[in-house]
This record gives C-alpha cells, sequence and structure tokens, in this order.
C-alpha cells in the first residue's frame, strides 16, 4: 500500500458512467497462478504465494477460487479516480508540473499498521463503493482531463495487475504514460509482465530491516529489495519514498545500511524521499517524525553519495527543491504539490550543462530515462 493519500490535495474527481448493475462484471480471470490438485490454486502475483481453495480468497481478499480457477474481482472496479499532481505521488523526476489521472481498486498484499488509505486497501471489494470504468474509458479521460499519465496508486497495483496492464495498453495507444505507485512486493516474474509497459514506477521502501517489514507491515524486505534491483535492470525509471518512522526504522546505522545499498545496487541517481510520518490507523501512539530526524536522514544518504534525496510532508522545505548534483543551482523549484520553476535544458542543468538524471519530456515511445 502507498503511504500517499487517495483524498489530501485531489485537485479533482471526474465523474464517470455507471453500467448496467451487476457484481460479474467486475470479475475475470487471474492471469498469475498455477491450477494445483482438488480445484486448489496458488497465486504466483506476490511473494505470499497464497494457496487458494474452493470459494476462498487469497490475503489481498481480492482474488478468489471460483471452481479451481482464480478470479480477480476488481477488475475495473474504480473506486477512487482523482486528478493529481505528479508531484503527488511523489514523482520529482518524471514531467514535473504535469497532472496524472489516478485510479485505484480494493485491496493490498500487505498490512502497514500506520496506512493512510486503510479504507481502500484494508477492504474487500464489496464493502466499497465503485464504479465499473474500463481500460478504454480510463485512457479517455486521461486525456479529456489534460494528463499525460495514468497513475495505479492508492490502493497497491500489484493485487489489480490485469486491469493496469490492460489500461496502460490502451493509454499507450493514444499516447498517455503510465505510472505506479508500489509497495513494490511483488515476484520477479510477474513484475517483468504486469509492468513491462510502465513509464515509472514509485517504490514505497518501509524500512531497511526484516524485522520492521514482519511486525508493522506483516512482509519481508528482500522481495522489495529485488524489485527495486528488476526495475533498474528494466530501465524503468524508478523513486523510492522511505518513511521515517520515529524509533523504529530512524536509526543512523539502518539509514546508513539502506544509503550504500541503493548507490551499490541502483545507483546514485535514484531519487530518495525521506517521508515524514504522522500517526495514522492502528500506529497513533507515535509522534509525528522530528524534521530534525528528516533532515539527518537525508544528510545520511547524501554523505553516502546519493544525488538526489528529498523530505517529504513537510510543506515549503527547500529539500523539496531538486540541485543539480555538479553545480548545486536549483534544476526545479518546488512549492507544495507544484513545480513552480523547471530550469532544465533538454534535461541537463540550465547553468552548468550537468545531466539531470530523469524523465524530463514526452516524446515517441517510452519516456527513457536520461542522465
Amino acid at each position: 500500500m502507498s503511504s500517499e493519500s487517495a483524498t489530501n490535495e485531489a485537485v479533482g474527481a471526474p465523474r464517470v458512467e455507471r453500467p448496467v448493475a451487476g457484481e460479474g462484471r467486475f470479475v475475470s480471470e487471474a492471469r498469475f497462478y498455477d491450477k494445483l490438485p482438488k480445484g486448489v490454486v496458488r497465486c504466483i502475483l506476490c511473494p505470499r504465494m497464497c494457496v487458494v481453495a474452493e470459494g476462498k480468497r487469497g490475503h489481498c481478499q481480492v482474488r478468489e477460487n471460483r471452481g479451481g480457477a482464480f478470479y480477480s474481482l476488481v477488475y475495473a472496479r474504480v473506486c477512487a479516480a482523482h486528478v493529481d499532481p505528479i508531484e503527488k505521488k511523489p514523482f520529482f523526476h518524471f514531467l514535473p508540473g504535469s497532472t496524472a489521472f489516478s485510479v485505484a481498486t480494493a485491496g493490498c498484499n500487505v498490512n502497514c499498521t500506520f496506512c493512510q488509505n486503510a479504507d481502500i486497501s484494508q477492504s474487500r471489494p464489496e464493502e466499497l463503493p465503485a464504479e465499473y470504468v474500463s481500460p478504454q474509458q480510463i485512457a479517455a479521460l486521461a486525456k479529456r482531463f489534460g494528463c499525460p499519465s495514468i497513475a495505479y496508486t492508492y490502493g497497491e497495483p500489484t493485487v489489480f495487475a490485469e486491469f493496469v496492464m490492460d489500461t496502460a495498453a490502451a493509454a499507450r495507444e493514444i499516447g498517455v504514460r503510465n505510472v505506479v505507485v508500489s509497495n513494490g512486493y511483488i515476484q520477479p516474474a510477474a513484475l517483468k509482465t504486469a509492468y513491462a509497459g510502465m513509464d515509472a514506477v514509485k517504490v514505497d521502501l518501509k524500512a531497511f530491516t526484516d524485522r520492521y517489514y514482519r511486525d508493522v507491515v506483516r512482509a519481508r524486505l528482500k522481495p522489495v529489495l529485488d524489485t527495486l534491483v528488476t526495475l533498474r535492470n528494466m530501465e524503468i525509471w524508478t523513486e523510492i519514498v522511505y518513511l521515517v518512522t520515529p524509533t523504529l526504522n530512524d536509526s543512523e546505522s539502518e539509514l546508513t545500511e539502506m544509503a550504500r545499498w541503493i548507490k551499490v545496487n541502483l545507483g546514485a541517481d535514484v531519487p530518495l524521499h525521506f517521508s515524514r510520518f504522522h500517526p495514522d490507523y492502528k500506529l497513533q501512539d507515535l509522534p509525528a517524525t522530528p524534521v530534525s530526524t528528516l533532515e539527518r536522514a537525508r544528510a545520511i544518504a547524501e554523505g553516502e553519495g546519493l544525488h538526489y534525496v528529498y523530505i517529504g510532508n513537510v510543506p515549503g522545505h527547500p529539500a523539496q527543491n531538486t540541485h543539480c548534483p555538479r553545480c548545486r543551482q536549483v534544476v526545479v523549484e518546488r512549492v507544495g504539490f507544484a513545480a513552480s520553476r523547471v530550469l532544465l535544458k533538454e534535461g541537463n542543468c540550465a547553468a552548468c550543462g550537468e545531466p539531470i538524471a530523469g524523465a524530463w519530456q514526452l516524446g515517441a515511445g517510452r519516456l527513457a530515462p536520461s542522465g
């Protein structure tokens, strides 16, 4: 589940047409499962590898065994749709100043105790009001509202992968890009198929210890690290958000180890966003992250050689701006969720000519990362 809120700062909620009623329109056979003996199926979409008996659902609660076949219950079952600034995702190195048509269905494959969107992510599909919006309709809506990209977000796009794949294909046909906001908890083989058409992926790296993942996220760390390496190998533009939770994942040793791992395995140009924790959902006994802690985390990551390190959820903080790693001039200035000034020339620093890593301009084909 993403750390991005589905409601805060939304700048529009387009209306869509309601089709003929009926739950069956949301049901589509899953594309990532194996059939086992006696009508049992095994999901191969995420690392949980749920083994599901007839009439039962997987951990995410949106995939069900019906007669020995596995079905998604959330195909085109849109429970949230907004026009958001791309910076809200947050993507800071992908089409700054643009908007993304953002969609979600119910469900998630992890259980973060601090989830901002628990009403979406921790709900069964039938518990939420939703509209049927086809992949072609989503693509057309993005075009109509002037959004150069579609963001699959709020809930966890892994669990509605079939809808993501088909919508991305429809979007590409009319020149609309695709970005995913994910927890990164997906099997490598499924990732290579489901996200092959993505232009950018933002991954929430919740912590850099397996203990935190087990206790707070109800998942494991290694699959998320594997996802980040796979995305790197696929040459898909990737940004990372690390929600700094006081006393749980903010030690100097953990932050240092993470920054070193990122540089070695992903490179110095991967943007890293340290986001401020606010008490939410089941984790309300901790205070909001001190700004000084975020600044310390940023200093550690920059000290380890990462070029683009940001502070999030602190409106007006200067660490929301992008600086040239060579001359340190501001190349993208941000106010809130808006890019107020972009001082780039064909992806290079306007002051010194240094290439600034990112996907900055629309063009034919996939947006290729530069820098």
